[in-house]
């Protein structure tokens, strides 16, 4: 896998710039590529590791929620107050988001969310698409890294169609308010939207009978709350990186030193709002998503030169949209690394195993024999980046085949 990577990092055009988002090449001879029906500015390509031919572009979503949270606070006019404002927000026994809160307040709007589907470049037509909605950090490319650490081209070779797109603030979708719009509820309409759009075939002339959620993080959040608000948007789910241990989670902001991300990486997020930030430093991104030795130096440069945005808003609304899923009753899976630190604080056994409270606490109407867990040995928050990604992606491959899907 490293001689994969080392070859994938100098066709992307080199780390630390903004081309690794630049996918490209050539469909080769005798493949059918998919329609570029309801992407603007569409391209077409192969995933990292040629097994998916996908259309990238731009896709207008509508979408509205009466439950984005309204709150008492000025952004940050500097480095300085951002700092502050995540010391008082990690504090024990902090009134922080106490004083803040202020009820909740409407918004709606036609969202452009940049966007890439992909299906098998074996000409096969899928049956079930996977709904791929990456965290905080990253952008949607999470899913399809590199040639070794791509779950697009492992859903393809298992014969799946891969849905996988850029959150609102996030890569080439729409940049608005990251205080007041750029929030979870909001984000949890975006997703249930899309999931509308593939049952009915907008894309790519594309009709499909299963729409599976796969998300991971902050994108778990979001796809468990589309189970929870529309049980039958989704034929199954699968939580990455995902618990209801919200303990470390003040850790996890603390160790990614949040930084405005238009001072931090400027020649990328020049006229951002300050409500934007990205992790600031290579150190902080390991310790939020990586656990040696199983993962390559390489990757980690990589997705430190390519970190995605995340807005305030967000980190205000994480705890708002999860809720028991009292009438969701198709298959779920939570799988997480081992070693996952925002949801297990490193230890996904101890005291005992973290996975399994989510099947009783969110999903108590779906049977015992439609639910899975699995811990990824050796594995940090950020699954699809270390050397062992091909083994959650063979547990969920397995899940799904042994629920018909």
């Amino acid at each position: 896998m490293k001689t994969d990577l080392a070859n994938a990092m100098l066709a992307l055009s080199g780390a630390g710039t903004a081309q690794y988002m630049q996918v490209g090449g050539a469909i080769p001879m005798g493949v059918q590529a998919p329609s570029t029906t309801g992407f603007n500015n569409a391209t077409l390509h192969p995933s990292r590791g040629g097994a998916a031919i996908c259309v990238s572009g731009m896709i207008p979503v509508q979408a509205s929620t009466s439950m984005n949270l309204r709150f008492n606070y000025q952004v940050p006019m500097n480095q300085s107050q951002l700092t502050e404002t995540f010391v008082e927000f990690v504090t024990a026994g902090s009134p922080f988001m106490q004083q803040i809160m202020n009820g909740t307040q409407n918004v709606s709007g036609t969202y452009n969310i940049g966007a890439t589907y992909c299906l098998p470049s074996n000409n096969t037509k899928p049956s079930s698409v996977q709904l791929l909605t990456h965290g905080v950090g990253f952008d949607r490319y999470y899913w399809d890294f590199a040639p070794g650490y791509s779950y697009v081209d492992a859903a393809a070779q298992a014969g799946y169609g891969a849905f996988f797109y850029d959150r609102l603030g996030v890569g080439k979708s729409d940049k608005p308010d990251g205080l007041n719009v750029v929030q979870a509820a909001l984000e949890v309409e975006i997703a249930h939207s899309l999931a509308s759009m593939l049952r009915e075939g907008m894309f790519a002339q594309t009709n499909f009978s299963k729409v599976i959620g796969v998300g991971h993080s902050f994108g778990s959040i979001i796809s468990q709350a589309v189970t929870a608000n529309y049980p039958s948007a989704l034929d199954a789910a699968i939580l990455t990186g995902f618990s209801i241990n919200e303990t470390a989670v003040p850790t996890f902001i603390s160790a990614g030193n949040l930084a405005i991300a238009s001072q931090d990486q400027p020649y990328r997020f020049s006229g951002f709002n300050n409500s934007y930030m990205v992790t600031a430093e290579t150190i902080g991104n390991q310790i939020q998503f990586f656990r040696a030795p199983n993962f390559d130096p390489l990757v980690l440069a990589e997705a430190n030169a390519n970190k995605g945005t995340v807005t305030i808003g967000e980190f205000f609304s994480l705890g708002a949209v999860t809720k028991p899923a009292m009438n969701y009753t198709s298959p779920i899976a939570v799988v997480n690394g081992a070693n996952d630190l925002p949801f297990c604080f490193g230890n996904c056994s101890y005291p005992t195993n973290q996975l399994t409270p989510v099947l009783a606490a969110l999903y108590a109407n779906v049977p015992m024999n439609m639910t899975g867990t699995f811990m990824v040995p050796g594995t940090g928050h950020g699954i699809n980046l270390h050397y062992s990604a091909q083994t959650a992606y063979n547990y969920i491959t397995t899940f799904l085949k042994g629920h018909g899907l």
